[in-house]
């Protein structure tokens, strides 16, 4: 008989302990910025678009392109320690699933820790994944951008729309300036 329900994420002693968020720059023009995508189909083309347009519309200097090969775990530390200090901010996505929402939004928070604005980009189908995770790792209501869901199946149009749409939101998160609208 059932007569309890056991919390597996309640004491795993992976809380970092603080919400703080890394100092945010005023603007992107010069920075480097890192894009750092996971195996999901269109990560790598969602961010690279993004990437494109933070060069073209922020003045963004330099992109630097990592993917991790496993979608539920956070980068490896040494990815991680790289994108850390060859980058002035870090681009983190696709969540388009449980296990990489959440995911995504801890690598997000290891580059605040260490000192590296981050924003992370979650389809929004996964939003209680990706906050549990902020709030596990001691971060409830870290800020990330939602897509709708799915990002999968979308056409190089559609990715390019999305990550247009996600742009002024995604800039903000970053710099902590208001959310602009995109242009039309």
């Amino acid at each position: 008989m059932f007569e309890a329900m056991i919390d597996p994420t309640a004491h795993l002693g992976t809380t970092t302990g603080s919400s703080a968020r890394a100092p945010r720059p005023a603007d992107l023009r010069g920075l480097t910025v890192g894009l750092l995508a996971n195996t999901k189909k269109n990560a790598e083309t969602f961010l690279e678009a993004v990437g494109e347009a933070l060069i073209s519309e922020h003045g963004v200097a330099n992109l630097v392109r990592r993917k991790k090969l496993n979608i539920a775990q956070p980068a490896p530390a040494e990815m991680a320690e790289e994108l850390v200090s060859s980058c002035d901010v870090v681009v983190v996505g696709v969540g388009d699933c449980g296990s990489c929402s959440a995911s995504a939004v801890a690598d997000g928070l290891v580059f605040e820790a260490a000192g590296v604005p981050a924003v992370v980009i979650c389809s929004d189908a996964f939003k209680a994944t990706a906050d549990a995770m902020a709030s596990l790792k001691g971060s409830p209501g870290y800020p990330y951008v939602q897509t709708r869901h799915p990002v999968a199946p979308l056409n190089g149009d559609e990715i390019r729309d999305r990550a247009s749409a996600a742009l002024p939101e995604l800039v903000a998160i970053l710099t902590d300036r208001p959310a602009t609208t995109a242009a039309a």
